[in-house]
């Protein structure tokens, strides 16, 4: 009897750490029709990753409709569609969102049609509605100031936080996961993550690719938070050698001598 119970309470604690992890990849799904509109079956979709040449497939069902899943975020993303009786159709620049299915639309041309070039019509990315969340991708880590060059710099451009409360409250109801394994501070200290009191940052934000927060998802494989559920996902090699550096200066030129208070006079300090 003690066996069972002990088999049944390991059984429920591993399935409760998979469920919260985090989600490390993205998917794209489109359609595919001819120039009348209508669905073109069985076309072959190829989606290469330009960065690193990684290619994903599918082929479109009977309504011109194709899934793929599991592919890398970020991008630049190439999608070819082929078919036999029509020209070879592209579309470029598509840029995929962490845990997010990215839409796009492609039109065909007969062969039988002599045309100067290929004409592409639809949008190339369309987010569908999975909850309060925020996107930070790795051109807006690259962009936006950061005062610590901390991950929490960032996450306070969600508008229910301030970088470490979501919707008020405390940080240590947060769920932090990096490339999908839960990454919080296991002591249970005054600090959500691991370095947090030192004031030191456990991964660098030039390692970062995208981060996610979750604030009221509708995926269930998110959960483990009563706060926010934050998912950063590290950089992956590409077939380009690149490098980030930065400089940090602070002197006593920064720092003044007086302190005015509203009522109160000057008060001088002697730096000396």
């Amino acid at each position: 009897m003690k066996k069972r119970l002990l088999f049944w309470m390991l059984l429920l604690t591993i399935s409760g750490a998979v469920f919260s992890q985090g989600v490390t990849t993205s998917s794209m799904a489109g359609k595919v029709v001819d120039e009348k509109g209508e669905p073109v079956m069985m076309a072959s979709v190829l989606a290469i990753h330009t960065p690193t040449g990684t290619e994903y497939g599918a082929v479109t069902m009977e309504d011109g409709r194709f899934e793929i899943r599991n592919m890398r975020i970020g991008g630049p993303y190439k999608v070819m569609v082929t078919f036999v009786g029509f020209a070879t159709t592209s579309i470029e620049d598509i840029y995929l969102q962490l845990n997010n299915t990215s839409s796009v639309k492609l039109v065909m041309k007969s062969t039988a049609v002599e045309i100067g070039g290929v004409v592409i019509q639809g949008k190339s990315l369309i987010r569908e509605q999975t909850g309060a969340m925020t996107y930070i991708a790795s051109k807006q880590i690259t962009a936006l100031p950061t005062i610590t060059r901390s991950q929490q710099d960032l996450t306070r451009t969600t508008p229910q936080s301030d970088g470490n409360s979501f919707g008020g409250r405390n940080n240590l109801y947060n769920n932090f996961s990096l490339d999908g394994s839960i990454f919080n501070n296991s002591f249970g200290l005054d600090y959500a993550t691991p370095g947090g009191q030192s004031d030191a940052q456990p991964v660098s934000l030039d390692a970062i690719e995208q981060i996610q927060v979750s604030l009221a998802p509708f995926d269930v494989r998110e959960g483990g938070f009563t706060g926010a559920g934050i998912n950063a996902v590290t950089k992956s090699g590409t077939n380009q050698i690149k490098a980030t550096a930065y400089t940090f200066v602070r002197n006593e030129g920064m720092i003044g001598s007086k302190v005015r208070g509203v009522d109160a006079p000057n008060v001088n300090f002697n730096t000396n």
